[in-house]
């Protein structure tokens, strides 16, 4: 049997659990909009009244995407396709990493690399095995489509795109793991690529340009520069064009010849970006302490985080204008803008609200990536040396909680900051500096549940406390952005930390939330630091 195809089903033995969780989740989230769309918008006057309240709210298309009529299957990829695309990118680019940089981190490749293989082989197999997961999601996605009642035609290039968007993330993610040093790093800008291209995405459809029925609405030119746009555009229920998955599938494909090439280019270990080189001899005082070397361990990504926030908030203030003046030019918008918030405040308001609450996902996000550095700590073998001089578990995880804590707290002040800031030289409108920047930080309390989460998982069932930590993220999401939608009860959608979010400036700042999250990570966090000392440590 070629080496290729062994490699291919070594890797796809490990990732099978993992893999069928993201694709039957992914398929489960489209068959749910596609159903709840059905039930709750069956008539064609509901789904018109949903599709101009969207095109009149720059928020709801940074969001969701572009409305394209008031057919069951447009209003459903309306409502799904953006999110599903980004689920799909980030599970292309964790496989990648995972088996192409991750394995070389942990010695594995290194296993591989001293047998009789191409030097290519394992990165050639990661490839078949992302390509070959996200055609399945395709068609699983496309058949959770069609047992919804959508139309055949139309839910095959509906899955097709958002295989394609994976597909296009999965020979990123394999360029990136050849520049990039360490797993970490390449997960992060990987990632950090998706989250690009949503806001590219989000930027194009919130400048877009609605029809005179206001029923549809055409991106501006920023979308164009997202894979996730390109996707979009194939408008699988309307006027079908499978033209941009041909050349978002060309691009992937020519990404993927540059990585395998890299990869025949490089030794096992090496990267194109140059690891940064040792520190000192001798630890500064700072690392005296496990606060401090948790500190240390974090700041680096930290800042990467919180580049990623200010770029948010940026954002919110430079096109808060471009998006006033954007509806001002549309009268039949206007008026029906005036009916939801009134005056031109509003507008800006709404748009800067939906940008931070992406903000506290960042923030949240920020701090699961902290607390899983114990995890990681804990594999390698570091923990056991660490622990091994007098230094406590409970001090050593209460460290990297508090660091969390800080991650997520920094990356909510960075983008209110950001964001006040840019409002204020732009001269948008809407809220004062200080409203905009209590907006961000109202978004902490639900943000710092999730590496509360994190790390009592870590101390539970430490085997699972990344799957956990993300998954718990992501239900959250699920839950915030398309409860309603779905028709879930209240109960369970107030189980997503950020329903208890205020989304000001919009909404009045709910104390009564804050402190019931607070609370929540708070005991959490204790937990686990009281936890950690019932258990041994593993590999």
């Amino acid at each position: 049997m070629n080496t290729v195809v062994r490699l291919t089903l070594l890797q796809t033995r490990r990732d099978r659990a993992e893999l069928t969780a993201w694709i039957l989740g992914i398929a489960g989230l489209g068959y749910a909009a596609a159903a709840a769309v059905t039930t709750q918008f069956g008539g064609a006057t509901d789904r018109a009244a949903l599709m101009t309240v969207a095109a009149a709210s720059p928020a709801f298309l940074f969001l969701r995407g572009l409305p394209d009529g008031i057919d069951i299957g447009a209003v459903t990829f309306f409502q799904g396709y953006s999110f599903t695309a980004v689920l799909a990118g980030l599970m292309s680019t964790f496989l990648v990493t995972r088996h192409t940089r991750d394995d070389e981190d942990q010695g594995r490749a290194e296993l591989v690399g001293s047998t009789p293989v191409n030097r290519a082989a394992p990165l050639q197999a990661t490839l078949a095995l992302g390509a070959g997961a996200n055609m399945v999601l395709a068609a699983v996605v496309a058949a959770g489509f069609m047992s919804a009642g959508l139309p055949t035609s139309g839910s095959v290039l509906a899955g097709a795109a958002v295989g394609a968007v994976g597909l296009f993330f999965m020979s990123v993610a394999a360029l990136i793991a050849q520049i990039m040093p360490t797993a970490r790093s390449a997960n992060g800008v990987a990632a950090a690529a998706v989250g690009a291209a949503y806001l590219a995405r989000g930027v194009g459809d919130a400048l877009g340009t609605a029809d005179a029925s206001l029923l549809r609405v055409m991106a501006a030119w920023p979308s164009l520069l997202s894979p996730i746009g390109w996707g979009q555009r194939v408008r699988p229920f309307t006027e079908a064009d499978p033209l941009p998955l041909v050349a978002l599938t060309a691009v992937g494909v020519v990404l993927a010849v540059l990585a395998v090439a890299l990869r025949k280019g490089r030794d096992l270990g090496d990267s194109y970006v140059a690891a940064k080189d040792s520190g000192p001899a001798q630890a500064g005082s700072g690392l005296r302490s496990m606060l401090g070397l948790s500190w240390r361990l974090h700041r680096g990504t930290l800042a990467g985080w919180c580049v990623a926030a200010a770029a948010l908030g940026a954002v919110a203030g430079t096109l808060g204008p471009l998006v006033r003046d954007a509806l001002s030019g549309n009268p039949s918008l206007m008026e029906l803008m005036a009916r939801i918030v009134p005056g031109d405040a509003g507008m800006v308001d709404l748009f800067t609200t939906a940008l931070l609450g992406i903000a506290g996902i960042l923030a949240a996000a920020a701090g699961i990536q902290a607390a899983l550095k114990l995890r990681a700590e804990e594999v390698e073998g570091r923990a056991e040396q660490l622990l091994a001089v007098p230094a406590s578990r409970s001090r050593w995880v209460t460290g990297n909680l508090v660091v969390a804590a800080l991650s997520t707290t920094a990356v909510a002040t960075v983008a209110g900051t950001a964001a006040a800031v840019a409002l204020s030289l732009t001269q948008a409108g809407g809220s004062g500096p200080g409203a905009v920047f209590a907006a961000a930080l109202a978004h902490i309390p639900a943000a710092i549940v999730f590496p509360a989460i994190t790390v009592l998982a870590f101390a539970l069932i430490p085997r699972w406390s990344s799957s956990i930590g993300w998954g718990a993220l992501g239900a959250a999401l699920v839950l915030g952005q398309f409860g309603e939608l779905l028709g879930l009860p209240a109960w369970l959608q107030d189980l997503s930390p950020f329903r208890h979010s205020s989304a000001m400036p919009v909404e009045a700042f709910n104390p009564g939330g804050a402190l019931l999250m607070a609370a929540i990570a708070i005991t959490g966090s204790a937990a686990a630091a009281y936890l950690i000392r019932q258990r041994d440590l593993t590999a």
